[in-house]
């Protein structure tokens, strides 16, 4: 995964506080703190979780263990439209792979990254509970199922002029 610097101005380290003192600057918060600190930035790069480590009396360590343990959070800021494919039993063994494949073709970016543009963003899950649609991909919060490789030039084009 690769390391992007970011510097943080003194309003974006104003909000992050402000969001620990909602929460009472209790370490016990420490998910639903950064839960709200993404939905606000995004994404939780290295500076971020500092503040919040430092905010909540947390070791960084602790802080970062939390944000690369859960699936959810996520260290690199996602595309305009994030891409996800399951890439769950019923997903995988329907075809999964090959859509994935030509994704990354298509938008000539892997998996975890983000396109240069920043519009789309690639990412697999698990399980999306559509097992009977698979294999399926989510561009945002929009479903798609029994997608095939060929149908993934067609959805892209939807989000383009976007």
């Amino acid at each position: 995964m690769s390391r992007i610097k970011v510097e943080l101005k003194k309003e974006q380290i104003d909000k992050i506080k402000t969001i620990c003192q909602s929460f009472n600057n209790n370490g016990g918060e420490l998910i639903n703190v950064l839960h709200k600190v993404q939905g606000t930035f995004g994404y939780l790069p290295a500076e971020i979780q500092e503040v919040v480590a430092q905010e909540l009396n947390e070791p960084i360590a602790k802080v970062y263990g939390v944000v690369t343990f859960y699936s959810f959070f996520t260290m690199l800021p996602k595309g305009k439209h994030p891409i996800s494919i399951c890439t769950g039993t019923a997903c995988y063994v329907r075809g999964a792979e090959k859509v994935l494949d030509e994704l990354k073709k298509e938008l000539k970016i892997k998996v975890g990254e983000t396109t240069s543009d920043g519009k789309f963003s690639i990412s697999c899950l698990r399980c999306v509970g559509a097992c009977g649609l698979a294999p399926v991909l989510m561009v945002g919060n929009k479903t798609y199922g029994r997608v095939a490789p060929e149908m993934v030039k067609d959805i892209l084009k939807e989000y383009e002029a976007m």
